[in-house]
């Protein structure tokens, strides 16, 4: 039986939504003909990147050299953002109170989509394998987002 203990984890700094991938126009040269052959090449954003770079990293600090999970798990995420620093003292402090409720991006599901993606062979084997999400934006003075990762009794199909 796989370890059904939770991994529990950390990324500091602000969350940052998956970038959309941009679409370049190259060319190579053809192997066998010798002539030009024009492509698509689809290049994800520096910024999504590095933010994937840094959630596999905590991620992998997490697991401790444990297999990564093979069967379904649930995951709880509670994003914490930053309220704008050009606020006034009053609406910062009711931000961070919870009465203002952050509704700018990044997008919830868009950071959703950053989290699972760099957690893909670190975490789990595949974000395919999650069944059940927990998912919460906050304003607070400390942003980064705390993920916990629940693996689940029961098979994949």
């Amino acid at each position: 039986m796989s370890d059904l203990k939770p991994v529990s984890f950390f990324v500091p700094g602000e969350p940052v939504g998956k970038g959309r991938p941009r679409a370049v126009g190259r060319k190579r040269r053809d192997k066998s003909s010798g002539q030009l052959v024009g492509y698509t090449a689809h290049i994800t954003p520096i910024k999504t990147e590095n933010y994937e770079k840094t959630v596999a990293a905590a991620g992998a600090q997490a697991m401790q050299g444990r297999p990564v999970i093979a069967g379904p798990v649930m995951v709880e995420m509670k994003i914490v953002v930053t309220a704008a620093a050009s606020w006034s003292k009053k609406k910062r402090a009711a931000a961070l109170a919870g009465d203002v409720l952050p509704t700018k991006k990044p997008d919830i599901d868009n950071v959703e989509k950053a989290l699972f993606d760099a957690m893909n062979g670190v975490v789990w084997i595949d974000d395919v394998q999650v069944v059940n999400v927990s998912k919460s934006k906050r304003f607070g003075a400390t942003p980064g987002v705390t993920v916990r990762v629940v693996p689940l009794v029961g098979e994949c199909s």
